[in-house]
C-alpha cells in the first residue's frame, strides 16, 4: 500500500486538469501525463522488474534498438519525453541480488531520462557495441537474456542486424550464456501494477461513456446518419478529448433481413456507410489509448421504433446469453490454467447451457492485443499452439471478447450478441475494470418525466 499511497500523492499534485475540451470524464494536460506515466514506471523498475528476473532466472537482460524501429519492450520503458529510441539505444539490466535490486544502465551518449543512467564513455570506448561488452564483463552475468521469439511479437524486438553485429562481438565465453528473454518480456508487458489499476478504471470508464455519448441520439438521427458517420465521430471525438486509439472502430447493424451476419461481415465484409434505421440492432468495436493503457470494448444500441419504449423480449433475452457466456468464461479463471484450458473449458459449459458461443478473448494492457495467453480465436475455436499454452498469471488484465448466436422468431434468423469488456485478474478471482453492459441501450434514451 506504500507505494499506492506515494503514487495517489503523485496523481493528486497534478491537480486533475482538464483538456480544454469538455470531456465526460477529467482528462490530464500533458504535462501531468507525463508525471504520472514516469511514476509508473519508476515503480515498475524498482518493485515489479527484479521480482520478475529472479522469476525467469536471468540476471542480465539486454534490450537493443535502433530510431524509428523500437523494440515493443523498449517503448514501454522509455520516458514520457521519449517518443523513440535515439539513433541506438542500448538498455542494460543486471540483477544484483539481494536488496541490491536490478541495476538500470543505458549504453548511451546520455542518460536515458532519470532512470537509466547513460554508461558509454565514448572518448574512452568509441565503439559502442565494445562499451556494452565491457558492462557485461565487468558485471560477469549467468544467463543474459535477448528478446527473441518465435511465438509473440511483442518479445521478438531484437532485429537481425542487431543481432549479428552484437554477436560479433561479444566474446564466446558470454554468447553461450544467451538464453531467450521470451518470458520475462510477456511477464514485464502483461503485469499490471498498483498504481497502474489505481488508472486503469477510470480510463475503461472514459471508454465507455465515449461509447454511451456516440451510441445515443445526440450522435444518431435514425433515418439520415450512417455507421461510417458514427465512426468517424469516434475518431474525431478521441482527437478532441487529446486522448489516442489503437485501432479505427467499427460501427455495424443486425436488422429484420435477409442478410446473415458472421465474424468476415463485422471485419473486412461490412458494408460501408448503411443508413441506421428505426429497429436495428448497433454494435460497436472501440478502444482508447491513455497513459499508456488501453481499453477494447464492444457494445451494442437499438435503435426504438414509433411506439417501442424498451427493447424487444427476444433481443433482450438474446443479449442475456452474451452476459451469460461471459460469465462462464470467467467463472473458470485459475491462475496457471493455459489460455487453451480456458477455452475448452468454457465452450464444454456453453454447450451444455444451450449457448452457440464463440470465444476470442486476449490479454490486454500496454498493448490492445497484448502477449500473455491466448483464450480462443474467431477463426480457431480450438487449441492456439503457442500463445494458448502460456498460462494464466496474477496481476493481468484481458478483453473478455467474445459472442453468443441465437434465434430471433420474428426476424426469421440469429442474432450474434457481440461483448467486449475489460477485466483483471488478481490471481485469485476476476473482475470488471469498470463493469460490463448488462442492458441494451436504446436511441433515443428514456427522459425523465416522460410517457
Amino acid at each position: 500500500m506504500k507505494k499506492l499511497l506515494l503514487f495517489s500523492l503523485l496523481l493528486g499534485s497534478c491537480g486533475l486538469a482538464t483538456a480544454q475540451t469538455a470531456s465526460p470524464t477529467a482528462i490530464l494536460p500533458e504535462r501531468d501525463r507525463a508525471r504520472i506515466v514516469d511514476g509508473i514506471l519508476e515503480d515498475r523498475f524498482t518493485n515489479l522488474l527484479p521480482a520478475l528476473m529472479r522469476r525467469e532466472g536471468i540476471d542480465m537482460w539486454v534490450i537493443i534498438s535502433r530510431e524509428y524501429n523500437e523494440d515493443p519492450v523498449l517503448r514501454t520503458m522509455l520516458p514520457a519525453t521519449w517518443l523513440s529510441a535515439r539513433r541506438r539505444t542500448i538498455l542494460v539490466f543486471f540483477d544484483q541480488g539481494g536488496d541490491k535490486g536490478v541495476e538500470k544502465l543505458a549504453i548511451a551518449r546520455y542518460d536515458v531520462g532519470n532512470l537509466l543512467k547513460g554508461a558509454w564513455d565514448i572518448d574512452v570506448r568509441p565503439n559502442q557495441w565494445e562499451a556494452l561488452v565491457k558492462i557485461i564483463q565487468d558485471r560477469n552475468p549467468k544467463k543474459i537474456g535477448l528478446n527473441f521469439s518465435p511465438i509473440y511479437a511483442h518479445a521478438d524486438g531484437l532485429t537481425f542486424t542487431e543481432h549479428g553485429e552484437f554477436m560479433q562481438k561479444l566474446p564466446a565465453e558470454y554468447s553461450r550464456r544467451i538464453v531467450p528473454a521470451e518470458r520475462l518480456a510477456v511477464g514485464w508487458l502483461e503485469t499490471r501494477t498498483e498504481p497502474e489499476m489505481a488508472l486503469y478504471p477510470m480510463i475503461c470508464r472514459l471508454s465507455h461513456q465515449l461509447i454511451q455519448e456516440g451510441f445515443s441520439e445526440k450522435v444518431i438521427q435514425p433515418g439520415v446518419t450512417t455507421t461510417e458517420d458514427v465512426v468517424w465521430w469516434f475518431r474525431q471525438r478521441i482527437t478532441e478529448l487529446g486522448l489516442d486509439t489503437w485501432f479505427h472502430p467499427t460501427v455495424d447493424i443486425q436488422r429484420a433481413d435477409n442478410q446473415r451476419f458472421d465474424h468476415l461481415r463485422t471485419f473486412s465484409k461490412r458494408p460501408s456507410g448503411e443508413v441506421i434505421q428505426a429497429g436495428d440492432l448497433l454494435h460497436v468495436d472501440f478502444g482508447i489509448a491513455y497513459l499508456r493503457l488501453n481499453t477494447d470494448q464492444q457494445q451494442h444500441a437499438y435503435i426504438l421504433r414509433p411506439g417501442e419504449t424498451e427493447v424487444p423480449a427476444s433481443i433482450r433475452k438474446a443479449f442475456q446469453q452474451g452476459n451469460r457466456l461471459q460469465e462462464i468464461l470467467t467463472e473458470r479463471f485459475k491462475a496457471g490454467k493455459s489460455g487453451n484450458q480456458l477455452l475448452r473449458e468454457a465452450l464444454e459449459q456453453a454447450a451444455k447451457e444451450g449457448i452457440k458461443g464463440t470465444i476470442y478473448s486476449h490479454p490486454i494492457g500496454v498493448h490492445g492485443h497484448a502477449a500473455g495467453p491466448t483464450i480462443g480465436m474467431w477463426d480457431n475455436q480450438k487449441d492456439t499452439p503457442g500463445s494458448g499454452d502460456y498460462p494464466l498469471m496474477a496481476n493481468t488484465a484481458y478483453s473478455i471478447e467474445l459472442n453468443a448466436a441465437v434465434d430471433i422468431p420474428e426476424w426469421n434468423k440469429p442474432v450474434r450478441i457481440m461483448l467486449e469488456e475489460d477485466g483483471f485478474f488478481d490471481g485469485k478471482s476476476f473482475r470488471y475494470i469498470d463493469g460490463r453492459q448488462t442492458e441494451i441501450l436504446t436511441i433515443p434514451r428514456k427522459l425523465e418525466g416522460v410517457k
